[in-house]
């Protein structure tokens, strides 16, 4: 695979700017006020680009309905706005949710604007509004591949619908931005997008999008005379202060509730915009309390440490700064800090982020090649990241990358390189090595059967892609040494030695045809330790069709095999998928996987089935349901290991864009017969989570949570009883300077 980097000229892709428009904007002279009319002066005079096409599902045909996009700017702020026509705004789909429920807003009416402000054709914002304001933000990184709605800036949207269709206006104050520093006017890379969902959904977009180029912000238009913005101090404090108090059964089953203490929990957060692109924050006793509850998964007869996602505020500014193809850095290890400090900033060709944190908790993760195990030790650990990358060529980039932990007797220490090469408009490379140094406390190093003096380990991840309009193939190589950890990022499997490959084919529809698109293809590979000893091998066929009705089904068919503890299994397994959006606020889908798997408890080969059903659905404007059912069974020779079910419902009024309540419930049922098992187990074990909540905010920070939580657990012999309820309230406020 090394050879690759000297077969291509990183430099190679052919420039797209004969492909793209340029656009010119002046600043506005006349005030505008956000409420979704349009009728200020500003708007006459503003940058106008049409949605000319639509790239999905036709492939840059003229686009089904008009829409006009609009830009301009002040010295404070930067202005967008749509008129987006409609045939029959009866059909407009427009719900209330709360800001980036991505999942149910991708079903409404939207649309979306991506502005790479760098112009470097690697990094973008983009803002979504849908036909009553609703928002959702993100950043989209190309070279890592990443849409992340968990990035959330303070901005002002207004959507409204009208007899011609709906519009959208939107203000994004220039302090919530990263641009360059210079006096001279700048050229931004933009793209404007609507959604257009009926029976199919149709993307329309202000330039050609080709297929037979691997890349998004490549192919923007460019916008040119941004000059004279302001951001005042560009300083943001936002205090918080949350209030809660748990009741806990110490005894259980036979205890009594205690009544727990209230803790009074203030904290504080600072971001400072340095420069419009450099960016300081810092946190003392930060709320990382969570509001929103964790999707539960089922762990029964799994390997590996189950993977929940970030979704603290600190940790979000700037994440894709640290991103790399091997994770070294998953922020959710720090668990409970007394502070941070941040910064992340791009100048020139250059991005530079580092943070350090002050942790009260040591969240360890021990993985190997046939599972992985974790715990958590009360003790203080002082960790640090460092990342540095420099764009080079045309859409390339290198980097450096250092972590590290401290605690009492313990430390590792992480540090490597990588490398994202555009070998050409369809071919990417990229590269990561990375080494490590750890030392585990005597008592850890016992417990849990690992080196009982300090050691190290390297890593090594490739990467090749090729995509275009109807081929795409990749090849991938990890090496994983058996004694490297990355305990400030998320590995859950080493000493391995892997390779894949994969290759598909598209077959694209026409207009009003049966199929908008149907992919066929297939991927395998094999897994080696560092004994030389197959350890899995596998390959897989599958079938994708998209088509009316927003309808996506696919099937998997797979032949494995996986070894564990010494023995080789044989697995064939397969999967089928269905998910349609019929109707408007409507979203149905169902999964299920079945066929051999091994019994990881009770060392054989068993049979299981998993039914995945799930429903999203909109009454009105107002209520949002989700519900999702996860039925899971194992049986050896016809006689049941066990089954389980887990249920999670989800309501949500909205009384407005800023305003809802929420109830949250999770139930979990595990049943096993014992004369199936080897060793003791609990015949059946249920659990019964449930939150209520009430949720004001007048932006990202500025917020009112009022709330309630409670977990049940009853196992063989013992009914459910509760364990613990909780009560909160958490105040949030975001003072601009």
């Amino acid at each position: 695979m090394p050879i690759l980097i000297a077969c291509f000229n990183v430099n190679a892709q052919e420039s797209t700017s004969e492909k793209t428009d340029n656009y010119s904007v002046e600043k506005s002279n006349s005030p505008i006020r956000v409420d979704g009319a349009l009728n200020e002066a500003a708007w006459s005079d503003a940058t106008l680009m049409k949605l000319k096409y639509e790239y999905l599902p036709g492939d840059n045909i003229p686009a089904q309905v008009e829409t006009d996009f609009l830009i301009t700017f002040d010295e404070k702020n930067l202005y967008m706005a749509f008129r987006c026509y409609d045939p029959d705004p009866s059909k407009v789909r427009a719900h209330l949710m709360d800001r980036d429920a991505i999942g149910t807003f991708v079903q409404d009416d939207h649309v979306v604007v991506l502005i790479d402000f760098f112009n470097d054709e690697r990094r973008a914002f983009q803002f979504r509004v849908n036909p009553l304001g609703v928002q959702a933000d993100a950043i989209f990184s190309e070279m890592d591949g990443i849409e992340d709605f968990s990035w959330d800036a303070i901005w002002e949207s207004k959507g409204s619908i009208n007899e011609s269709g709906w519009v959208a206006e939107i203000s994004i104050p220039f302090n919530q931005l990263r641009f360059p520093k210079k006096e001279e006017a700048q050229t931004w890379g933009i793209i404007a997008e609507r959604s257009y969902p009926r029976n199919v959904r149709h993307r329309m977009i202000n330039h050609k999008r080709e297929r037979n180029i691997n890349g998004v912000l490549s192919q923007t238009d460019k916008v040119s005379g941004f000059q004279g913005m302001k951001t005042g101090l560009n300083m943001e404090v936002d205090p918080t202060l949350t209030i809660n108090r748990t009741d806990e059964r110490v005894d259980f089953p036979d205890g009594n509730t205690e009544k727990g203490k209230l803790k009074v929990d203030p904290g504080i957060s600072m971001r400072w915009g340095i420069t419009p692109n450099m960016i300081l924050n810092a946190t003392v006793n930060p709320d990382f309390s969570q509001v929103e509850a964790d999707v539960k998964q089922l762990e029964v007869n799994t390997r590996y440490v189950v993977r929940y996602p970030e979704k603290r505020p600190f940790f979000l500014e700037g994440a894709d700064f640290f991103t790399t193809p091997i994770e070294a850095v998953f922020t959710r290890t720090v668990s409970n800090p007394d502070g941070g400090l941040k910064f992340t900033g791009k100048v020139g060709k250059n991005a530079i982020g580092l943070f350090t944190t002050h942790d009260r908790v040591n969240n360890l993760l021990f993985p190997s090649n046939e599972g992985s195990l974790s715990t958590s030790l009360d003790q203080n650990v002082l960790g640090g990241v460092f990342r540095f990358r420099r764009d080079v060529g045309k859409g390339s980039a290198v980097g450096l990358l250092y972590t590290g932990r401290n605690g009492d007797t313990y430390n590792n220490h992480v540090a490597g390189m990588d490398g994202f090469f555009r070998l050409s408009e369809t071919k990417t490379l990229s590269v990561n090595y990375l080494r490590s140094e750890t030392n585990y406390p005597q008592e850890i190093a016992t417990d849990f059967e690992q080196n009982e003096h300090p050691f190290d380990g390297g890593a090594l991840s490739l990467q090749f892609n090729h995509q275009n309009r109807n081929w795409a193939y990749n090849l991938s190589y990890q090496d994983f040494a058996p004694n490297f950890r990355a305990d400030f990022g998320y590995i859950s499997r080493v000493d391995i030695r892997a390779t894949s490959i994969g290759l598909s084919r598209n077959f694209w529809g026409k207009e009003n045809s049966w199929y908008d698109l149907i992919s066929i293809g297939g991927y395998g590979g094999g897994s080696y330790n560092y004994d030389g000893k197959l350890t899995d091998d596998d390959i897989h066929a599958y079938a994708v069709y998209s088509g009316p009705l927003q309808t996506t089904f696919s099937i998997i068919g797979a032949t494995k095999h996986e070894v564990y503890m010494g023995t080789r299994y044989e697995l064939q397994q397969a999967m089928v998928q269905l998910e349609m959006k019929p109707l408007s606020g409507l979203k149905l889908n169902m999964m299920t996987h079945f066929g051999d798997m091994v019994d990881y408890s009770n060392l054989r080969l068993a049979w299981h089935m998993i039914l995945n059903p799930a429903i999203q659905f909109n009454l009105g404007k107002h209520f949002n349901m989700n519900l999702q059912h996860r039925y899971m069974r194992m049986a050896y020779e016809k006689n049941e290991i066990f089954t389980a079910n887990l249920s999670q419902l989800n309501l949500v009024y909205n009384f407005n864009v800023r305003a809802f309540v929420r109830a949250i419930i999770q139930y979990q049922n595990i049943r096993k017969d014992q004369s199936m098992y080897a060793s003791s187990v609990q015949e059946e074990n249920k659990t019964i989570f449930s939150q209520f909540l009430f949720s004001y905010k007048l932006n990202p920070q500025s917020v009112v949570f009022i709330g309630y939580s409670d977990n049940y657990m009853g196992y063989t012999g013992i009914d459910v009883l509760q364990t613990d309820k909780t009560f909160f309230l958490k105040l949030g406020y975001a003072w601009l300077l």
